[in-house]
């Protein structure tokens, strides 16, 4: 399809929501109820669906994709199923002397049409969690899952038109370079979720509009480990659950840890064994363990291991045709080293930076 064609298809669908939109239809609360109740379907009759897609995109396990993905959204559901009568009253507010003599109250009022962009890591969880909220505040929806994940993302837009209204919500799909031509609408509302440089873009669209924006972005999540500790084990338990979770592919996952040479030998001897038990001798071969979602990200992380100064004491294994690089341990990295410098890994490298006190850091 043509990019003439594509941005006509657009137009249309907002158009179209737009229509629905100003005709009041999701301005009444049993018609929002009808709708969560309906993507809550969506997510319970295709729940092996999801776990397929997302063991193509990511080999991401069963576990984890119904967890982390599945009852998130539909936890996200129940919550706005039971507040949503409350939080679409009106509330009367303080009078001052102007508005002394009259009945004063605050009607909450939907933006109107809501343009959700989702992340690739959790394709599911990234973009239905803010379409349950657009719902339950009364919106219209243009959601655009990532074509990182194209297996997620042929799954949603088969199934949206198939549960929720045709006429409010509707799913567009493309590139990066269709979603730079989509930025370019009209929307009352953008919530964007991905890294922090395109979120500056979506922020210098949106801005030309004065369109209010959400921006869920990545950064730096260091870890601060010291003698004190009372148990090392749990600890490292904690820490390693984070960093391999989704293989390390999530945007608040534990970057660094910051500790004393003292510390930095225990948490290594602790890692070898709590990796043991996790994932067993070799984690390429156990099912619980993911993938990196694509070639242009594995060489990515392969080019940043192969690059930093510091010491690989566990891991460091790859397996190209995979997408696979084993959970790895660097110790003695240095402020300025490579791996430092980017915003989010997104894979379970841990590296520790030794440090006489947090104070160092900060």
């Amino acid at each position: 399809m043509s990019r003439n064609v594509l941005r006509a298809t657009w137009h249309k669908l907002i158009a179209r929501a737009r229509s629905a939109f100003n005709s009041n239809v999701t301005k009444n609360v049993e018609f929002r109820k009808e709708q969560l109740k309906a993507l809550r379907r969506l997510l319970v009759e295709n729940e092996n669906v999801f776990v397929d897609a997302l063991k193509q995109d990511l080999k991401k396990p069963n576990f984890e994709t119904i967890m982390t993905e599945l009852e998130v959204v539909k936890n996200e559901i129940t919550g706005m199923l039971m507040n949503i009568d409350s939080w679409s009253k009106p509330t009367s507010v303080s009078k001052t002397l102007v508005t002394l003599f009259d009945d004063v109250y605050v009607y909450p009022e939907p933006y109107g049409i809501v343009l959700i962009i989702g992340a690739w890591n959790y394709p599911v969880q990234l973009l239905l969690s803010p379409l349950v909220g657009a719902i339950a505040a009364g919106n219209c929806a243009i959601v655009k899952p990532s074509e990182i994940s194209p297996a997620t993302a042929e799954v949603i837009q088969r199934l949206i038109p198939r549960y929720l209204d045709k006429d409010c919500f509707h799913v567009v799909t493309g590139g990066p370079e269709d979603t730079q031509q989509l930025l370019k609408e009209r929307f009352d509302y953008i919530f964007y979720t991905g890294s922090s440089t395109i979120g500056k873009y979506v922020q210098q669209m949106a801005a030309k509009n004065l369109t209010p924006v959400t921006l869920e972005l990545g950064g730096k999540s260091p870890v601060y480990i010291d003698e004190s500790v009372p148990n090392m084990e749990v600890a490292v338990r904690r820490l390693l659950w984070g960093k391999c979770l989704n293989a390390g592919q999530t945007c608040i996952a534990p970057d660094y840890v910051i500790c004393t040479p003292k510390v930095q030998e225990m948490v290594a001897n602790t890692a070898r064994k709590v990796l043991k038990e996790f994932f067993g001798e070799d984690p390429r071969l156990t099912s619980d363990y993911s993938r990196i979602v694509s070639e242009k990200h594995f060489f990515r992380l392969e080019k940043l291991l192969e690059s930093t100064s510091g010491k690989k004491i566990i891991g460091g294994k790859i397996h190209r045709e995979e997408r696979y690089i084993s959970p790895t341990l660097i110790t003695d990295v240095t402020p300025k080293d490579a791996i430092m410098q980017e915003e989010v890994l997104f894979y379970s490298h841990i590296w520790t930076v030794a440090a006489s006190s947090c104070r160092q850091w900060s």
